[in-house]
């Protein structure tokens, strides 16, 4: 009987800023139907992961989305829900507290990141000893081996994507050097966090290859360079087919009154990252505007230019947010 590799991934405990986890469990082919529910639960001890006490540390995995695995024969990629023993959604669960059953709304994520040396503890392309590259400017979108670093790695990750039958729509080189963003998009949040994790997974996976560390880091350097954000461009029924300025700032202002919330799920350190420079609005203030990317919300040109039917950006959330409470909130506002 043919073996299958399920590569199960979950989020631990850690705070302010969850790490994944996974383990590797061997089936049989026979097993593998499609259907996510007749994948088997598996526990692992939680007391391990900042998710249970020693003395009752068994903690569960709901499998809730499979993905082809690109880099093993026979293999997928198990994106799982952490659940306490009796079955019910643990305190580090933020997938289960998404209420978007109908998926209703659709989630782009921007995810930036920053390529990192580790011997050096510096960014790829910020050489040591106090020597920085030439200030930002040339970096972003660019061609070329003065101003780009990691390339190799950008690409595999990208061919690893397509391969996992993950959604990612493009990648590019950002602001700083040894900058990168991939984008990722999906109709449904639970669905676009799955996407979201299981990309970064894989790009965690290119760095284990090429032995240099994924930085999530919001601001990674200090000074005069860009910090690392993961935007969030959102829509629903109402923002898709409206047709209504009136509406966008309705929905707009619906955001006002709750924003340290929201900063509250952003991810930690985005203070750093949120000063109101480098295409940020300050972390205490909030603003929205056509265009604006130095506003807290963006309106897109191109939903202006379809007639006020399109989506929002949400540009607060930074590289390290989990995309699963992210988008919790910004359902919850939206629906208020």
């Amino acid at each position: 009987m043919a073996k299958v590799k399920l590569e199960y991934i979950w989020l631990d405990g850690y705070e302010p800023t969850q790490m994944m986890r996974s383990k590797t469990k061997v089936v049989e082919d026979s097993k593998i139907t499609g259907n996510i529910d007749d994948l088997p639960m598996w526990s692992f001890d939680g007391s391990s992961t900042e998710q249970a006490k020693g003395g009752s540390s068994d903690c569960l995995l709901k499998p809730v989305r499979m993905f082809k695995d690109p880099a093993r024969q026979n293999g997928y990629l198990v994106m799982c829900e952490v659940l306490n023993a009796d079955g019910t959604p643990h305190p580090s669960n933020g997938r289960a507290t998404i209420d978007d059953d109908d998926n209703d709304f659709w989630f782009g994520y921007e995810q930036e990141y920053v390529l990192w040396d580790l011997e050096y503890h510096t960014p790829m392309g910020f050489p040591a000893r106090g020597y920085y590259p030439p200030p930002q400017g040339p970096y972003y979108c660019s061609v070329g081996a003065e101003y780009v670093v990691g390339r190799d790695m950008v690409e595999r990750h990208l061919d690893l994507c397509i391969e996992a039958d993950v959604n990612i729509e493009g990648v590019n080189a950002e602001v700083m050097k040894g900058q990168w963003e991939y984008q990722i998009f999906a109709k449904g949040a639970k669905e676009a966090g799955d996407q979201l994790w299981v990309a970064r997974y894989l790009m965690e996976r290119v760095g284990e290859e090429f032995g240099v560390r994924i930085n999530l880091h919001p601001k990674p350097v200090q000074g005069d360079w860009n910090g690392s954000g993961m935007h969030i461009n959102f829509s629903n029924t109402t923002l898709r087919t409206c047709g209504k300025k009136e509406v966008y700032e309705e929905i707009c202002e619906k955001f006002r009154p709750v924003h340290q919330e929201h900063i509250a799920v952003y991810g930690a350190d985005n203070h750093m990252r949120l000063t109101g420079k480098h295409e940020t609005q300050d972390i205490n203030k909030f603003s929205y505007g056509v265009s604006d990317r130095g506003a807290s919300i963006r309106i897109p040109i191109a939903t202006v230019e379809a007639g006020w039917n399109g989506w929002l950006e949400d540009r607060r959330p930074a590289s390290n947010a989990d995309p699963y409470k992210a988008a919790a909130r910004i359902i919850k506002t939206v629906k208020s």
